[in-house]
């Protein structure tokens, strides 16, 4: 016997209702989760002070390389962003970033213009920035704009190794930068393993298997 028509009718509400219910409850972890993640990087920020890699680099190439970055066939006004000889050059109306002079600087006159005509990034790019970028920008200025280039292209420098206690323990420069660490920590080496043991790790770490008794 077919249900009655009430019945089915009941039944699409239920799941209508737990549908909606379903879509409200994951837009709200949508949205809550949005909201957390701004405050939090926001909050890293307000805590340990604004990182030009971090927190500047990653805003100036989402919103201003378009126009102002390595394509030369794209680029306005002949400025480039993502160079910092370009970005602090003294130019005929002024340097596009001042060091610690927000009022100085054209970057920041122009990101945070009230005057739409004149706001960079333009309307057209639809790369408007948010409030807190803009005041992440500010923030950087304010600091001194400190532009450190990526780890990668810094140049390298030999460290010098460390003064230890026991000397005796020492063979080469590595071992310094390890015993001082285990110093630190109040801990001592442990004795030289013997050949068996370290045929056993070598097998294991080659093989996964422990060495062969016979062999």
């Amino acid at each position: 016997m077919p249900p009655p028509e009430n019945a089915c009718a009941s039944g699409d509400t239920t799941m209508n209702i737990r549908h909606a219910c379903f879509v409200s409850f994951a837009a709200c972890i949508t949205v809550a989760s949005a909201w957390t993640g701004s405050f939090g990087a926001a909050a890293q920020v307000s805590a340990a002070g604004v990182d030009f890699q971090r927190d500047v680099r990653p805003i100036l190439a989402d919103k201003c390389f378009q126009c102002h970055g390595p394509d030369e066939s794209s680029r306005q006004a002949g400025l480039r962003l993502d160079i910092r000889d370009s970005a602090f050059e003294e130019r005929p109306r002024g340097a596009a970033i001042v060091p610690s002079d927000v009022d100085a600087s054209l970057l920041y006159q122009r990101i945070a213009h009230s005057d739409e005509r004149r706001r960079m990034p333009p309307r057209a790019a639809d790369k408007a920035l948010s409030e807190e970028e803009i005041d992440v920008l500010r923030r950087w200025i304010v600091e001194g704009a400190s532009w450190e280039q990526h780890w990668a292209f810094e140049s390298i420098e030999r460290p010098v190794p460390p003064v230890v206690g026991q000397e005796a323990w020492v063979r080469n420069p590595v071992d310094r930068f390890v015993l001082a660490r285990l110093e630190a920590e109040g801990l001592s080496p442990t004795p030289e393993a013997d050949r068996a043991t370290l045929a056993r790790r070598v097998a294991l770490d080659l093989t996964g298997l422990p060495p062969d008794p016979g062999a």
